[in-house]
């Protein structure tokens, strides 16, 4: 028996990001996997359902949940001159063995899901943030599930518009500098200090909130929940709104029990926008 897949993008937030393409995606689908998180994260189960309930015309779809673990926590590696010796390294190595196993966790319950809620000549959708390809894990998991070999799986990406689209889009900037790169990272490597040779860094994942010891004069451009009613935007030196965007993280996440935020920095004054 053989399960089909549709991996769909669906932007950062908006139920507008959703492109065309993501729709008939939508419409073709038979079950709709959810993703439960827990109730910390029940809000973004409820948005999912939601984009579900406004561009799928064919109501007889159904919904499956998919009850994703919880992932062994951590540290984030010190670094500076108070940093053990090839700690950060044995750091980095606990937290890809801790992810290999989250992967592993998680790939057993999506196979469990789809071999007793998708029968044979079905297909399934998931719904992804932004676009699969970016800072997520789902296209990996499901290679996983495959090569497990206990169903037959088959699937297809759909893109999605993301976040950091979104966050140029809402600050009305070009991300590159003329004939520049951007780099993208995430906040876990910011620890060890921007890219060499970075002329534009786009941040993700960045619970920890790594810019704060990033170099003052730098700009940031901040966005959480972008496209969303709760969005919130910050742009600044990094010495004068670093403090203001940690506030507004802690605010946001004891308030909606997530958050969801994205970050640029570069050398001030170098960034275009549209008033330029």
């Amino acid at each position: 028996m053989k399960r089909l897949l549709s991996v769909i993008g669906i932007g950062a937030g908006n139920p507008d990001h959703m492109t065309v393409q993501a729709i008939d995606a939508l419409n073709r689908a038979d079950v709709i996997l959810i993703p439960d998180k827990g109730e910390e994260k029940a809000d973004l189960a409820r948005l999912r359902t939601g984009i579900c309930e406004r561009f799928i015309r064919d109501r007889s779809y159904r919904t499956a949940v998919v009850r994703i673990p919880p992932r062994r926590a951590v540290a984030v590696p010190a670094t500076g001159a108070d940093a053990p010796s090839g700690d950060a390294g044995r750091l980095d190595a606990d937290y890809r063995s801790a992810v290999e196993d989250w992967h592993e966790a998680i790939a057993v319950a999506y196979e469990r899901v789809l071999a007793e809620e998708v029968v044979d000549g079905e297909r399934a959708a998931i719904l992804v943030w932004g676009d699969p390809s970016l800072y997520d894990s789902t296209l990996r998991i499901l290679e996983r599930v495959a090569a497990r070999g206990r169903i037959e799986l088959d699937w297809d990406v759909i893109p999605g518009i993301t976040s950091i689209q979104a966050l140029a889009a809402r600050h009305r900037i070009v991300l590159n500098e003329i004939g520049g790169s951007v780099t993208i990272t995430t906040g876990r490597r910011l620890v060890e200090g921007l890219p060499a040779g970075a002329a534009t860094t786009v941040v993700m994942l960045d619970g920890e909130e790594a810019f704060r010891a990033l170099d003052p004069d730098l700009e940031i451009v901040w966005g959480a929940y972008l496209g969303m009613e709760r969005e919130i935007l910050v742009r600044g030196r990094i010495g004068d709104v670093a403090g203001e965007i940690a506030r507004l993280r802690a605010a946001a996440k004891a308030q909606h029990g997530w958050v969801m935020d994205i970050y640029m920095v570069r050398p001030a004054g170098k960034a275009a926008s549209g008033h330029d």
